[in-house]
C-alpha cells in the first residue's frame, strides 16, 4: 500500500484581511481558519495539504504558504480570494467590519483531491455556512480517516441545527467558549459521544479537552496579545498534528496551547511560517 502523502487535509479558505489592532496599527495580512489550521499543522511537523481557491498570481502574503503546505483547489484571480476586515480591542475582543466569501462557492464535494480521502485526518474548517461544511462531512463519511471540525460564533447562533448535527458526525471537534455556551447553553454541559473528542479554547486560560463525560483543563501559557486573528485554528492545526504523530489529547493540546501563544503575540501568521518550534 503506498503511503499518503499527508498526514491532515485541510478544507477551508486562504484569505487576505485587513486587520485594526488594538494599538492602533494597521495590518494587511495572510489569513482564513483554512490558512492558520493548515499552516499550524505543518509548523506542528505533520505533512499537511489544503483545499482552497489558489490565486494566480500569488499575492505576496501567501507565497510562503505555497511553499509550505500541499495547496489545492481552483485556480482563481487574487481578486476572487475571501477578504476580511477585522477590528481588535484587546483581552480578545473584535469586531468583524466586512466579510466577503470570494471564489469559497468554488470548492465542492465532489471536485475533492483524492489526497484528502486518504489523509489520516481531514479538517473542515469553518466555511460561510454550516450547511456547506455539513455537505463535505457527509461526502467524507466513506473516509477510513478521522474527520474534524471547526465552526465560529456567527454558525453556532445563526445555523445551530447544522452545526448539532456537524458535532453529532464529527470525530473531533473545535470551538471557544463563545461557541460552546451558544451551542450547548452553556459550556458545563458540553460532553461528548464515547468515541469523540470536543477541544474548547478559553483564550489566555488555555483549553478544555472532553471525551465522553470526562474533561480536562489545559493551562494557558498567557503572552502580551499583539493579534488574537487564527490563535483557534492554530490550536486547531497543531492539536491535530500531535495527534497524528501519536500523541494523547491532552499532549496533543498542550503542545497546541504555546504554539496558539506565540500567534497571539505576532501579527497575522508571522509565526507558523518557521521550520520548526519548541
Amino acid at each position: 500500500m503506498v503511503a499518503p502523502l499527508y498526514d491532515i487535509f485541510v478544507i477551508g479558505t486562504a484569505s487576505l484581511d485587513v486587520l485594526h489592532l488594538a494599538d492602533g496599527r494597521t495590518a494587511n495580512t495572510a489569513g482564513g481558519a483554512g490558512l492558520y489550521t493548515a499552516l499550524a499543522a505543518r509548523q506542528a511537523g505533520a505533512r499537511t495539504g489544503l483545499y482552497a481557491p489558489q490565486p494566480e498570481p500569488v499575492p505576496e502574503p501567501l507565497q510562503r504558504a505555497v511553499e509550505r503546505l500541499g495547496w489545492l483547489g481552483p485556480r482563481v484571480s487574487p481578486a476572487d480570494l475571501p477578504r476580511l476586515a477585522i477590528a481588535h480591542h484587546g483581552h480578545g475582543r473584535a469586531t468583524l467590519l466586512d466579510a466577503s466569501w470570494g471564489a469559497e462557492s468554488q470548492l465542492t464535494p465532489a471536485a475533492l483531491p483524492i489526497e484528502a480521502g486518504q489523509a489520516g485526518y481531514v479538517h473542515i474548517a469553518a466555511l460561510s455556512s454550516a450547511q456547506r461544511q455539513l455537505d463535505f462531512l457527509l461526502a467524507l463519511k466513506p473516509h477510513p480517516g478521522l474527520i474534524s471540525v471547526g465552526t465560529y460564533a456567527r454558525l453556532v447562533y445563526n445555523e445551530t441545527q447544522p452545526v448539532h448535527r456537524l458535532f453529532e458526525l464529527a470525530d473531533l471537534f473545535f470551538m471557544n467558549e463563545n461557541e460552546a455556551n451558544g451551542l450547548f447553553g452553556g459550556i458545563e454541559q458540553a460532553r461528548t459521544r464515547p468515541d469523540a473528542l470536543l477541544f474548547v479554547t478559553l483564550d489566555a486560560a488555555g483549553a478544555l479537552v472532553i471525551a465522553g463525560d470526562r474533561v480536562t483543563h489545559i493551562p494557558g501559557h498567557p503572552v502580551p496579545e499583539v493579534d488574537p486573528t487564527g490563535a483557534g485554528d492554530t490550536f486547531c492545526g497543531a492539536t491535530l498534528a500531535g495527534l497524528a504523530q501519536g500523541l494523547s489529547p491532552t499532549a496533543a493540546a498542550q503542545q497546541a496551547v504555546q504554539l496558539a501563544a506565540q500567534t497571539v503575540g505576532a501579527v497575522g501568521p508571522a509565526a507558523l511560517w518557521g521550520e520548526g518550534y519548541k
